[in-house]
Protein backbone atom coordinates (compact mmCIF):
# COMPACT_ATOMS: atom_id res chain seq x y z
CA UNK A 1 0.00 0.00 0.00
CA UNK A 2 3.00 2.51 0.76
CA UNK A 3 3.96 1.99 -2.89
CA UNK A 4 0.59 2.74 -4.01
CA UNK A 5 0.20 5.95 -1.92
CA UNK A 6 3.75 7.15 -3.21
CA UNK A 7 2.77 6.58 -7.10
CA UNK A 8 -0.64 8.34 -6.71
CA UNK A 9 1.28 11.21 -4.82
CA UNK A 10 3.88 11.16 -7.89
CA UNK A 11 1.42 11.10 -10.35
CA UNK A 12 -0.67 13.41 -9.20
CA UNK A 13 3.05 15.76 -9.56
CA UNK A 14 2.84 15.14 -13.04
CA UNK A 15 -0.31 16.10 -13.45
CA UNK A 16 -0.04 19.36 -11.46
CA UNK A 17 2.52 20.01 -13.88
CA UNK A 18 0.07 20.38 -16.92
CA UNK A 19 -2.32 21.96 -14.74
CA UNK A 20 -0.64 24.90 -14.01
CA UNK A 21 -0.12 25.30 -18.22
CA UNK A 22 -3.48 24.13 -19.05
CA UNK A 23 -3.17 26.55 -22.38
CA UNK A 24 -0.78 24.41 -23.83
CA UNK A 25 -2.39 21.17 -24.17
CA UNK A 26 -3.84 19.49 -27.10
CA UNK A 27 -7.82 18.27 -26.09
CA UNK A 28 -9.17 15.44 -27.98
CA UNK A 29 -12.94 13.79 -27.43
CA UNK A 30 -13.58 10.69 -27.26
CA UNK A 31 -17.60 11.00 -26.96
CA UNK A 32 -19.97 13.10 -25.54
CA UNK A 33 -18.97 14.88 -22.49
CA UNK A 34 -15.94 12.42 -22.69
CA UNK A 35 -12.66 14.93 -23.30
CA UNK A 36 -8.56 13.28 -22.96
CA UNK A 37 -5.18 15.61 -23.30
CA UNK A 38 -1.60 14.12 -23.18
CA UNK A 39 -2.02 14.93 -19.46
CA UNK A 40 -4.44 12.23 -18.91
CA UNK A 41 -2.11 10.38 -20.80
CA UNK A 42 1.34 10.63 -20.16
CA UNK A 43 0.17 10.63 -16.16
CA UNK A 44 -0.87 6.79 -17.09
CA UNK A 45 2.53 6.37 -18.63
CA UNK A 46 4.21 7.49 -16.14
CA UNK A 47 2.10 4.87 -13.46
CA UNK A 48 2.76 1.56 -15.92
CA UNK A 49 6.26 2.42 -16.21
CA UNK A 50 6.61 2.75 -12.33
CA UNK A 51 4.46 -0.32 -11.72
CA UNK A 52 6.41 -2.34 -14.55
CA UNK A 53 9.71 -1.51 -12.63
CA UNK A 54 8.24 -2.83 -9.19
CA UNK A 55 6.01 -5.43 -9.79
CA UNK A 56 7.02 -7.00 -13.86
CA UNK A 57 4.25 -9.79 -13.31
CA UNK A 58 1.14 -8.07 -12.89
CA UNK A 59 -1.30 -7.01 -15.25
CA UNK A 60 -2.47 -3.32 -15.85
CA UNK A 61 -5.82 -1.86 -16.82
CA UNK A 62 -5.92 1.93 -17.43
CA UNK A 63 -8.35 4.29 -18.68
CA UNK A 64 -6.15 5.78 -21.58
CA UNK A 65 -4.13 2.31 -22.70
CA UNK A 66 -4.58 -0.89 -23.75
CA UNK A 67 -4.22 -3.23 -20.95
CA UNK A 68 -1.74 -5.35 -20.54
CA UNK A 69 -2.21 -9.17 -19.07
CA UNK A 70 0.45 -10.68 -16.42
CA UNK A 71 1.13 -13.95 -14.73
CA UNK A 72 1.23 -13.05 -10.77
CA UNK A 73 -2.62 -12.27 -10.77
CA UNK A 74 -2.56 -9.39 -9.71
CA UNK A 75 -3.40 -6.34 -12.04
CA UNK A 76 -3.57 -2.69 -11.26
CA UNK A 77 -6.42 -0.51 -12.32
CA UNK A 78 -5.40 2.71 -12.81
CA UNK A 79 -7.36 6.50 -13.57
CA UNK A 80 -4.55 8.96 -14.10
CA UNK A 81 -6.87 11.75 -14.28
CA UNK A 82 -10.44 11.24 -12.80
CA UNK A 83 -12.35 14.09 -13.57
CA UNK A 84 -10.37 15.39 -16.57
CA UNK A 85 -13.39 17.62 -17.36
CA UNK A 86 -12.52 19.77 -14.21
CA UNK A 87 -8.77 19.47 -14.94
CA UNK A 88 -9.47 21.11 -18.54
CA UNK A 89 -11.46 23.56 -17.48
CA UNK A 90 -9.19 24.74 -14.52
CA UNK A 91 -11.42 23.24 -11.79
CA UNK A 92 -9.19 21.89 -9.36
CA UNK A 93 -11.11 18.54 -8.19
CA UNK A 94 -9.43 15.69 -10.00
CA UNK A 95 -7.72 12.66 -8.79
CA UNK A 96 -5.45 10.04 -9.73
CA UNK A 97 -6.71 6.39 -8.99
CA UNK A 98 -5.27 3.12 -8.08
CA UNK A 99 -6.24 0.01 -7.07
CA UNK A 100 -4.96 -3.41 -7.41
CA UNK A 101 -7.40 -6.53 -7.65
CA UNK A 102 -6.45 -9.87 -6.88
CA UNK A 103 -9.25 -12.54 -8.47
CA UNK A 104 -11.62 -10.00 -9.13
CA UNK A 105 -11.44 -8.49 -5.40
CA UNK A 106 -10.44 -4.97 -4.91
CA UNK A 107 -7.22 -5.58 -2.15
CA UNK A 108 -5.49 -1.96 -2.37
CA UNK A 109 -7.04 1.15 -3.16
CA UNK A 110 -5.75 4.92 -3.08
CA UNK A 111 -7.19 8.37 -4.05
CA UNK A 112 -5.19 11.35 -4.26
CA UNK A 113 -6.28 14.63 -5.37
CA UNK A 114 -3.10 16.68 -6.20
CA UNK A 115 -5.00 20.26 -5.83
CA UNK A 116 -5.72 19.34 -2.04
CA UNK A 117 -2.84 16.82 -0.98
CA UNK A 118 -5.14 14.52 0.09
CA UNK A 119 -4.41 11.33 0.04
CA UNK A 120 -7.11 8.70 0.92
CA UNK A 121 -6.01 4.87 0.76
CA UNK A 122 -6.91 1.83 2.24
CA UNK A 123 -6.21 -2.27 2.25
CA UNK A 124 -8.57 -5.22 2.51
CA UNK A 125 -9.27 -5.54 6.41
CA UNK A 126 -6.64 -2.92 7.11
CA UNK A 127 -8.71 0.08 7.11
CA UNK A 128 -9.07 3.59 5.40
CA UNK A 129 -7.38 6.29 6.04
CA UNK A 130 -6.60 9.68 4.98
CA UNK A 131 -3.23 11.15 5.14
CA UNK A 132 -2.08 8.97 7.61
CA UNK A 133 -5.45 9.20 9.92
CA UNK A 134 -8.29 6.92 10.22
CA UNK A 135 -11.43 7.84 8.45
CA UNK A 136 -15.04 6.15 9.39
CA UNK A 137 -18.18 6.53 7.05
CA UNK A 138 -21.21 8.96 8.40
CA UNK A 139 -23.62 6.56 10.37
CA UNK A 140 -26.17 9.14 9.67
CA UNK A 141 -29.29 7.35 8.28
CA UNK A 142 -31.43 10.25 7.76
CA UNK A 143 -31.73 11.69 4.44
CA UNK A 144 -31.99 15.00 5.84
CA UNK A 145 -28.97 15.32 7.76
CA UNK A 146 -26.59 15.48 5.04
CA UNK A 147 -25.67 15.17 0.73
CA UNK A 148 -25.72 12.31 -1.19
CA UNK A 149 -23.32 12.38 -4.45
CA UNK A 150 -24.50 11.26 -8.01
CA UNK A 151 -23.21 10.92 -10.91
CA UNK A 152 -24.17 10.08 -14.64
CA UNK A 153 -22.67 9.32 -18.64
CA UNK A 154 -23.02 8.64 -21.86
CA UNK A 155 -23.13 5.27 -20.89
CA UNK A 156 -26.76 5.31 -19.50
CA UNK A 157 -30.11 7.88 -19.97
CA UNK A 158 -30.17 10.70 -18.15
CA UNK A 159 -33.70 10.27 -17.11
CA UNK A 160 -32.75 7.41 -14.65
CA UNK A 161 -30.59 10.84 -12.68
CA UNK A 162 -33.20 13.22 -12.55
CA UNK A 163 -35.68 10.36 -11.29
CA UNK A 164 -33.29 9.64 -8.22
CA UNK A 165 -32.50 13.49 -7.76
CA UNK A 166 -36.47 14.25 -7.72
CA UNK A 167 -36.83 11.32 -5.21
CA UNK A 168 -33.81 12.93 -2.88
CA UNK A 169 -35.75 15.64 -3.02
CA UNK A 170 -39.33 14.13 -1.81
CA UNK A 171 -36.92 12.64 1.47
CA UNK A 172 -35.65 16.04 2.12
CA UNK A 173 -32.17 15.40 0.91
CA UNK A 174 -29.67 17.15 -1.57
CA UNK A 175 -27.71 16.41 -3.78
CA UNK A 176 -23.63 16.36 -4.55
CA UNK A 177 -21.99 16.31 -7.99
CA UNK A 178 -18.35 17.47 -8.56
CA UNK A 179 -17.82 15.63 -11.87
CA UNK A 180 -14.77 13.34 -10.10
CA UNK A 181 -16.97 9.65 -8.89
CA UNK A 182 -14.07 8.32 -7.35
CA UNK A 183 -13.57 11.50 -5.13
CA UNK A 184 -17.03 11.69 -4.27
CA UNK A 185 -16.32 8.06 -3.18
CA UNK A 186 -13.59 9.07 -0.74
CA UNK A 187 -16.29 11.88 0.70
CA UNK A 188 -18.42 8.59 1.19
CA UNK A 189 -15.87 6.64 3.06
CA UNK A 190 -14.30 9.28 4.89
CA UNK A 191 -18.03 11.11 6.03
CA UNK A 192 -18.48 14.08 4.33
CA UNK A 193 -21.19 12.55 2.01
CA UNK A 194 -23.47 10.25 3.41
CA UNK A 195 -23.76 8.02 -0.17
CA UNK A 196 -23.06 7.67 -3.39
CA UNK A 197 -25.03 6.50 -6.34
CA UNK A 198 -24.54 6.00 -10.25
CA UNK A 199 -26.09 3.52 -12.67
CA UNK A 200 -22.72 2.67 -14.12
CA UNK A 201 -19.38 3.72 -13.27
CA UNK A 202 -16.18 2.15 -15.19
CA UNK A 203 -13.63 -0.16 -12.83
CA UNK A 204 -11.16 2.41 -12.60
CA UNK A 205 -13.25 5.07 -11.73
CA UNK A 206 -14.85 3.24 -8.80
CA UNK A 207 -13.20 0.03 -7.68
CA UNK A 208 -10.73 1.83 -5.22
CA UNK A 209 -13.55 4.03 -4.08
CA UNK A 210 -15.57 0.97 -3.15
CA UNK A 211 -12.85 -0.23 -0.99
CA UNK A 212 -11.98 2.71 0.72
CA UNK A 213 -16.07 2.83 1.47
CA UNK A 214 -16.32 -0.93 2.98
CA UNK A 215 -12.98 -0.32 5.13
CA UNK A 216 -14.17 2.72 6.55
CA UNK A 217 -17.21 0.66 7.56
CA UNK A 218 -19.54 1.80 5.20
CA UNK A 219 -21.77 -0.16 2.54
CA UNK A 220 -21.55 -1.20 -1.46
CA UNK A 221 -22.94 -3.27 -3.55
CA UNK A 222 -20.55 -5.50 -4.44
CA UNK A 223 -19.72 -5.62 -8.13
CA UNK A 224 -19.29 -8.67 -10.38
CA UNK A 225 -15.76 -9.81 -10.19
CA UNK A 226 -16.16 -11.60 -13.25
CA UNK A 227 -16.77 -8.93 -15.12
CA UNK A 228 -16.07 -5.72 -13.35
CA UNK A 229 -12.95 -5.17 -14.78
CA UNK A 230 -14.10 -5.59 -18.50
CA UNK A 231 -17.93 -4.19 -18.05
CA UNK A 232 -17.63 -1.49 -15.00
CA UNK A 233 -20.58 -1.96 -12.58
CA UNK A 234 -23.59 -0.53 -10.87
CA UNK A 235 -22.25 1.85 -7.95
CA UNK A 236 -24.37 2.75 -5.01
CA UNK A 237 -22.67 3.21 -1.73
CA UNK A 238 -23.15 4.34 1.72
CA UNK A 239 -22.69 4.92 5.46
Amino acid sequence: MLFATALARRGGELGLQYFRRLETLTIESKGHQDLVSEADRNVETFIRRELAAQYPEDGVIGEEHAALAGGSGYIWVIDPIDGTANFLRGIPAWTVVIACVKEGVTVVGVIHEPSTGETFYGRRGGGAFLNERPIMASPTTSLTQGSVGTGFSNRREARAVAKLIDLLFQEGGVFFRNASGALMLAYVASGRLLAYVEEHMNAWDCLAGMLLVEEAGGVVIPPDPKTVLEEGTLVIAGG
